[in-house]
């Protein structure tokens, strides 16, 4: 991958749909067109139906089936309306979009009701349609919706506040470069200046790829082709200051085009290996990093050298930072993804192996 796709790659990282995307305030109405949607308006309508039945001076088993035909129609109406407008809600703003959604139900509710008061009727023309009766019912449907949309926007800024904790959490985990890379870069920018300056341009763009990351939206899925650039950013960087003693072994299985990866999490697992298992060693060591994609899992495995000293501490490193900052990105994992995220890590021949599995459904 050349420095100039690394660099453009970097530059156009796009904001995700989840956490950290800009979101205009519109009022969003739940996705009615499935199954599942359309059986819980069904339940709900029949319940309706045994609380206007009940409430009721007749109990009978006409009432009740007369009942059921006009509230299921109603709500099976609206919902098709609802579904149906869904991408007219999206353009319109929140005030606008409950009064909309307000407007169908009740002209649902209306055209519904003059076609049962004409069934009723038989068909007759010359029988007066009986306003007040479809006024009650426009009445009852008015107070319904009202108490509906209202739990519809009490849930959404519900969702809003939480995604804005969720925001303020991710951007503490995530917008971290460690000190002494930095000043690590800055070094060897100052040393390449008068011998190297085509080098040291290189680093500079490379350092400046990496924070322009690290200042992304947060929470961004970035394409995998994407995220290895940034590795392949940090690895550059780090060559120039180790030398022969960093060897990388890249084994990228063939993954699907449209695979995504939440950013910065390999490049701080990378990173992570670099300056517990290979900075430590005077001789250095190879690093292999393997991705591949399985059963709608996304899979990755670093592996690095153990120092002497740390054999068999379970961290790999005899500092804390490693501890620090795997906990870090299993937090930040935890935050995305829930329990279906993991972050394990072992040893195994006296090489430390760090895994990483999230669930990923591909786009279509």
């Amino acid at each position: 991958m050349s420095k100039s796709t690394a660099t453009a790659n970097s530059s156009n990282l796009r904001p995700g749909d989840g956490v950290g995307s800009g979101r205009a305030a519109h009022f969003r109405i739940p996705e009615l067109c499935n199954v599942a949607a359309l059986t819980v308006v069904i339940l709900v309508a029949q319940l309706l139906v045994l609380v206007l039945l009940l409430s009721g001076s007749e109990l009978s088993w006409r009432r009740f089936a007369l009942l059921s035909l006009f509230v299921q129609w109603v709500a099976l109406t609206s919902a098709g309306l609802l579904c149906f407008a869904r991408p007219v809600f999206l353009r319109l703003t929140l005030l606008q979009g409950a009064a909309l959604g307000f407007l169908l139900v009740m002209i649902s509710t209306l055209l519904v009701g003059i076609a049962s008061d004409r069934a009723l009727s038989g068909g007759d023309l010359l029988i007066a349609i009986d306003w007040g009766a479809v006024f009650r019912q426009q009445a009852i449907a008015g107070i319904i919706t009202g108490m509906v949309l209202r739990y519809f926007y009490v849930q959404q800024r519900l969702r809003e506040q939480e995604r804005s904790e969720l925001q303020a959490r991710i951007q503490a985990l995530q917008s971290r470069i460690r000190p002494h890379f930095l000043f690590n870069s800055m070094n060897i920018i100052a040393s390449l200046i008068a011998v190297d300056p085509d080098t040291a341009e290189s680093v500079v763009e490379d350092l400046s790829a990496l924070f322009r990351a690290s200042l992304n939206d947060v929470g961004n899925q970035v394409k995998l082709s994407e995220e290895l650039a940034l590795c392949e950013s940090y690895v550059r960087i780090e060559g120039l200051r180790l030398g022969e003693r960093l060897e990388m072994d890249w084994r990228i299985e063939d993954v699907p085009s449209t695979l995504r990866i939440p950013l910065l999490t390999l490049q701080p697992l990378l990173e992570n290996s670099i300056y517990h298992g290979i900075q430590p060693l005077p001789d250095g060591g190879k690093i292999t990093v393997r991705l591949w994609y399985d059963n709608a899992r996304v899979n990755v495995s670093i592996t690095n050298p153990i120092p002497e000293s740390t054999i068999g501490d379970g961290t790999g490193s005899a500092t804390e930072g490693n501890r620090m900052a795997l906990n870090n990105i299993r937090s930040r994992l935890e935050v995305l993804y829930g329990k279906t995220a993991r972050l394990d890590t072992q040893e195994q021949d006296n090489r430390f192996v760090t895994t990483l599995s999230y669930p990923y459904a591909l786009e279509v």
